[in-house]
């Protein structure tokens, strides 16, 4: 068994043993100064008095040393004894939960992320625990979104390329003669690919939001503009688009990172309403900020999905078929530009109605 394998009490060195050591040597200061007022100064007063009661001075000795010495030898024994053990008693409780989370944690460095301890000890032990324990579930959250993150990245990237070889390689040997509906093909998977990239930098970068300094804009131009920038696609559906929007509404944004924001909701609202239906966007002013929301008709998003809607690369269809969604990408890009900041994103789907909202400082 190694040194760091073996219980916090086994150690020399451990916190049972100091805790343990330490008592003792309070107890001895403690029987020391106790020492010193019992066989110094009581036995001074001891001495006189039975001078003062006719005995002599080395019968009042004799006498202390055969009465009060034992019995304070005796009551130093059990005191050093009763201490040794309620400290031993209070180390092990103590060295216990940390023994446990430092095993835990040596589990955690190698990988383990599933590692937990259980809670118990004093209160702050207990909070450590906890703390411990949330730690290890982020860990393991971000190990398998790590994962995911590669799996649907590299996903994302083998279709387009995928597609771009089959064509490149059938241009090459002559099964298929060049023409502008291939070149065009070929144009929209390199497009794919580069819109896939931008998205993936922009993902990349932390607190891109924050980097470019905030402005007071009037909302109501800016949402007018990305709605008729996407109005071709809400067309070629027959969607209707509705707006709620005030004369005025101002809010600090980067103007840029805005339009990127509502282009996104719309283009999503786009690509989820059946033909036909219906998107209402609206704004707001409320009392510390301002909100925007862009609604669509529609299936109704599962409960379980909706916590999940803003993670990279997340779909409600699992299919990864992209006539029924894109890259799983544009929402976690509208929740990192608006909490870059200072707002905040969230989702909502309830009876055939599907809401998107964020919030900007006002």
């Amino acid at each position: 068994m190694s040194e760091m394998d073996r219980p916090a009490w086994w150690r020399p060195r451990g916190i049972a043993v100091r805790i343990a050591l330490l008592s003792l040597l309070v107890t001895a200061v403690a029987m020391t100064v106790i020492a010193i007022g019992v066989l110094g100064v009581a036995q001074a007063t001891f001495n006189r008095l039975m001078l003062e009661a006719g005995q002599s001075a080395a019968t009042a000795h004799a006498m202390f040393d055969e009465s009060v010495v034992p019995v304070f030898i005796v009551a130093a024994a059990i005191a050093a004894a009763v201490s040794l053990l309620l400290a031993s008693l209070l180390a092990i409780r103590l060295a216990g939960p940390l023994d446990e989370i430092a095993r835990a944690a040596r589990r955690v460095a190698r990988g383990e992320y599933h590692a937990r301890v259980q809670r118990s000890g004093p209160d702050e032990l207990a909070s450590l625990a906890d703390s411990f324990n949330q730690m290890a579930e982020t860990l393991e959250q971000q190990e398998r979104q790590r994962r995911e993150f590669i799996v649907n990245a590299a996903h994302e990237l083998s279709t387009p390329l995928t597609n771009l070889q089959g064509y490149l390689e059938a241009l090459r040997d002559g099964v298929i003669a060049p023409s502008s509906e291939q070149f065009q093909s070929l144009h929209e998977e390199v497009d794919r690919l580069v819109r896939l990239s931008q998205s993936l930098n922009t993902l990349a970068q932390d607190n891109g939001a924050s980097e470019r300094a905030l402005e007071t804009i009037d909302l109501v131009p800016a949402v007018r503009s990305a709605v008729e920038l996407t109005r071709s696609s809400f067309n070629g559906k027959a969607i209707r688009v509705q707006l709620n929007l005030p004369e005025r509404l101002s809010a600090r944004a980067e103007p840029d990172q805005l339009a990127q924001v509502l282009a996104n909701l719309l283009q999503n609202a786009s690509r989820y309403t059946p033909n036909g239906g219906l998107v209402t966007v609206a704004a707001e002013a409320r009392r510390s900020d301002v909100l925007v929301s862009v609604s669509n008709t529609g299936d109704a998003i599962p409960q379980q999905d909706l916590p999940h809607l803003f993670e990279r690369f997340y779909r409600v269809e699992k299919s990864r078929d992209r006539a029924h969604g894109g890259a799983g990408i544009g929402l976690a890009i509208v929740k990192q530009l608006v909490e870059g900041t200072g707002g905040r994103v969230g989702a909502e789907s309830q009876a055939g109605v599907t809401r998107f909202w964020f919030s900007l400082p006002a």
